[in-house]
């Protein structure tokens, strides 16, 4: 700990604003945020050569990164390190109390220099396995290394700048966001002409519809979009913000004010996205790995034995057998219907690994019923009807949490792969995320406003 207090005296940080800024400003701040971000994804890594394969394809959304650019490692690092962090405090390993200032701040600080480790390790990493060729010198890794460290410490800075008031939400939520809508709005209106057709499903249809055949636009080979994943993805989207708002409400009253009553929600995806990002995650590296070992010592598939676990043709970034191969998602609905048995594994390795990621998260994230129950007690609720004791309480939620986790898990996987098979625009994965990310800044929005006509309610909903 007395190393995390003398490096944090060295990390840059953003003070918080001395007052509290006006919804217009932080609308501006937060705006500034995102265009630097977006200006950093189109600015290519010096050093890195160009047309090579994207290893990191499936993680991309996830991470709000893009290939060969600064932000290459995106979000990655400090998602990474945030989680660790999370996971060591829920599992009891750090012994830190979140009501002490001088705790959190240490919390804060650790979690950033573990950011900054991370960056270097994944940055190395990517140097090593070749994913910005296999003929880099070491000055140009070096030159790459630094990159990507300072461009991390930005993003993080950023990340800041939203969170300490400046802005509104998270930054990591804004910057996820944003690399959705801007797959789904290429999806829509990319004008470019790849195979002399237009890419984009909007121009491409009413280009068809001008050369009298508009049913074109309904299927589309390959991974171009089409009308049909146009409506897939609408569905999909509207699916989403009906599950997110299922919950279960248990009556609660207030043990210090006489009267007050409330409810204490738990929604059906109780751990939100959560374990498919893991899952992704996991799937992200599986292939990496694997893309890195075929290279070493199977690179013409000419071992039988090493073929069981992955083989690789012409496209590196794609495996065309091998047990990887029945664990990625053929991406599109034409290679869904070509190989049943390959979306079925990759359905089932999502779904049963969604599950895991699930219970795993809410046991040591301090999700489970004894730690929600504890919660509630420190915040003197008690359920009407039952003594107010935390095995009382934590008896009551253990009739929900537990089954909820599972349906949760199973749901939250059954919709990212599916719809990866379906060929949605922005992925799976990336909807769950937009969609999750969209309603939490609506919630945001309605409270600001609230506290704006009513600032006294300020205080009432924790702030200063």
């Amino acid at each position: 700990m007395n190393f995390v207090k003398g490096a944090s005296t060295v990390i840059p940080e953003v003070k918080k604003p001395i007052k509290r800024l006006s919804l217009r400003e932080r609308f501006i701040w937060t705006a500034m945020a995102l265009i630097i971000y977006l200006v950093m994804a189109q600015t290519p890594l010096y050093g890195v050569p160009k047309n090579i394969g994207d290893q990191f394809a499936l993680a991309r959304v996830i991470f709000a990164s893009t290939q060969g650019s600064l932000v290459e490692l995106g979000i990655g690092p400090i998602v990474t390190a945030g989680l660790i962090m999370q996971l060591l405090k829920g599992s009891g390993l750090l012994r830190l109390d979140f009501k002490r200032p001088e705790d959190r701040a240490l919390f804060t600080s650790a979690t950033k220099i573990l950011t900054l480790i991370i960056t270097l390790v994944e940055a190395s990493a990517f140097i090593l396995g070749g994913v910005f060729g296999p003929s880099i010198s070491l000055n140009v890794a070096f030159i790459i290394l630094i990159q990507l460290f300072f461009a991390t410490l930005i993003i993080q800075l950023l990340d800041e700048l939203v969170q300490k008031g400046w802005g509104i939400g998270s930054g990591i939520s804004l910057f996820i966001l944003a690399g959705v809508a801007q797959r789904i709005f290429w999806a829509m209106f990319s004008p470019l002409t790849p195979d002399g057709k237009y890419f984009g499903v909007i121009p491409f249809t009413i280009s068809a519809a001008f050369a009298g055949n508009p049913a074109e636009a309904l299927f589309r080979e390959g991974r171009s979009p089409s009308l049909f994943s146009l409506a897939l993805t609408i569905g999909i989207i509207l699916a989403l913000i009906y599950i997110e708002g299922m919950r279960i409400e248990i009556p609660i009253t207030s043990a210090r004010f006489r009267g007050f009553s409330g409810i204490y929600p738990i929604k059906l995806l109780y751990v939100s996205n959560i374990p498919v990002i893991l899952t992704s995650a996991l799937m992200a590296n599986i292939l990496f790995f694997s893309r890195l070992f075929w290279s070493r010592f199977n690179p013409g598939n000419q071992n039988p034995y090493l073929n069981w676990i992955a083989t690789y043709g012409s496209d590196p970034t794609h495996p065309t057998g091998g047990l990887i191969y029945y664990i990625t998602s053929p991406a599109n609905l034409a290679g869904a219907l070509q190989d049943p048995l390959r979306s079925l594994t990759y359905t089932i390795f999502i779904v049963t690994f969604a599950i895991l990621f699930a219970k795993l998260w809410v046991s040591v994230g301090g999700l489970s019923p004894h730690d929600a129950a504890k919660s509630l007690i420190d915040a003197k609720v008690q359920i009407p009807g039952f003594r107010r004791s935390e095995v009382s309480i934590e008896s009551i939620l253990a009739r929900y949490i537990p089954p909820l986790t599972i349906i949760g898990g199973l749901i939250i996987g059954l919709l990212a792969s599916i719809a990866d098979l379906l060929g949605v625009f922005g992925s799976g994965i990336g909807l769950l995320l937009m969609v999750s990310i969209i309603i939490q800044y609506y919630q945001l929005l309605v409270r600001e406003h609230i506290e704006d006509f009513m600032p006294k309610l300020g205080s009432f909903l924790g702030r200063k």
